[in-house]
């Protein structure tokens, strides 16, 4: 068999595996995908959808399926968290949409997974493997084949591999092998049932309330029958990386002396999950012969910007079009692919990691925080997020 001939084979299941599974069928490929959790599917509650990530669904074919499922909202909104007042507020409404084409939205992780699942699944040309974690990678001689082993001992090889696996992916760590950076930062999420959730704060909005070394997040989901909550703060232990289940009383332990309306956030959820945070150093080489990495595996980052998963669909949408332009050469494709994406996502690392400090700070800090942005225009927030959220597919190769 050609290596032509064979499959690419994409590690994880996750938003940017799949996203990456649907930009390769585009581009006339047979996909094989390794998930290795026992069901393809996904875990976690909501996730901010900027214009960018329409701009990315729309040009992997998804784009109506996600438009069904999203809440589009009227304005993102920070709150201080001590005495309520208005940090910031843009309008994500008409002259949102009509600057950059696209609309500000939020949807469950679970609603996001399932129309990029549908969509690949649609195509015909997508082989799934559940519970199949990926614990090895070789390349030929010659670099044109690529061969990955699984717990098992099972073996696949493709003509190249997509490594989508996550902060703890094997693929990089194959190749670069760098740890993770644990923040210390811990965010506990939940969903809440619409009768549940206070009637004062029944936003048709992002809304963040920051405050001195933590933060809360509400917005809804589900056409307003559920909303979002998640609350951060920076933990007083030691903490690894990684997902566990919460606790009521640890989070209460954290939000002492913030408003009385922020803080009925906490007292909503049943249950909660507890996620320790990490991110890496950004990197200048994502490409390995036939291997790449996307998504968390290339730029895991923090919460801060809420593009972790706006970043993976561009990066899929991007490793298309660089094949695209290349005529599916994969010498070519890769290194174009890498070019324009690795000072993009570097940004948006770092400006994670700076604005998670300028959420949490305090004292005569937080008063210059919340004085950045008084008496700004809505124009002038606009021309501020043309970067992030002026991106489209027509545009992807022009960037980094």
């Amino acid at each position: 068999m050609s290596s032509t001939s064979l499959p690419v084979l994409v590690a994880g299941g996750g938003i940017g595996g799949l996203a990456a599974a649907l930009a390769l069928v585009r581009r006339g490929f047979q996909v094989q995908v390794f998930e290795q959790a026992a069901e393809i599917g996904e875990i976690g509650a909501g996730i901010q959808l900027g214009p960018n990530a329409f701009a990315a669904c729309d040009a992997l074919g998804v784009g109506d399926k996600l438009r069904a499922k999203a809440v589009y909202t009227d304005y993102l909104v920070m709150h201080d968290a001590l005495d309520e007042s208005v940090v910031c507020r843009i309008e994500t409404g008409d002259a949102f949409l009509q600057r950059f084409g696209n609309p500000y939205a939020v949807i469950h992780r679970v609603d996001i997974h399932r129309a990029l699942y549908d969509g690949a699944v649609d195509t015909g040309r997508v082989e799934f493997f559940a519970n199949t974690r990926i614990e090895h990678v070789e390349q030929d001689e010659g670099r044109r084949t690529v061969t990955v082993t699984d717990q098992n001992g099972k073996s696949w090889t493709g003509q190249a591999l997509i490594g989508a696996d996550g902060v703890k992916s094997v693929v990089r760590a194959r190749y670069v092998n760098d740890p993770a950076k644990v923040t210390g930062h811990v965010v506990y999420r939940s969903v809440v049932d619409e009768s549940e959730f206070p009637a004062d704060l029944k936003w048709n909005a992002s809304a963040i309330w920051v405050g001195p070394s933590c933060h809360l997040v509400h917005y809804p989901l589900r056409a307003g029958k559920q909303y979002n909550v998640v609350v951060t703060f920076h933990s007083r232990q030691p903490e690894e990386w990684g997902v566990t289940e919460g606790s009521k009383e640890e989070v209460e332990s954290y939000f002492q002396g913030i408003s009385p309306r922020a803080r009925q956030l906490i007292d909503l959820p049943k249950s909660w999950r507890r996620w320790a945070t990490a991110d890496k150093d950004p990197i200048a080489t994502w490409v390995f012969g036939r291997a790449t990495i996307l998504g968390d595996s290339a730029h895991p980052t923090t919460q801060y910007m809420a593009q972790g998963g706006c970043m993976a669909l561009e990066d899929a949408v991007t490793l298309g079009e660089a094949l695209r332009v290349s005529d599916n050469d994969w010498d070519r494709a890769l290194p174009l692919y890498q070019r324009n994406r690795v000072t993009r996502t570097a940004r948006i690392v770092l400006s994670a990691r700076e604005m998670g400090r300028l959420f949490h700070v305090q004292g005569v800090e937080r008063l210059v925080r919340n004085s950045l942005w008084k008496g700004r225009s809505q124009e002038r927030y606009y021309d501020a997020l043309e970067w992030l959220y002026g991106w489209s597919a027509a545009n992807c190769l022009a960037q980094g």
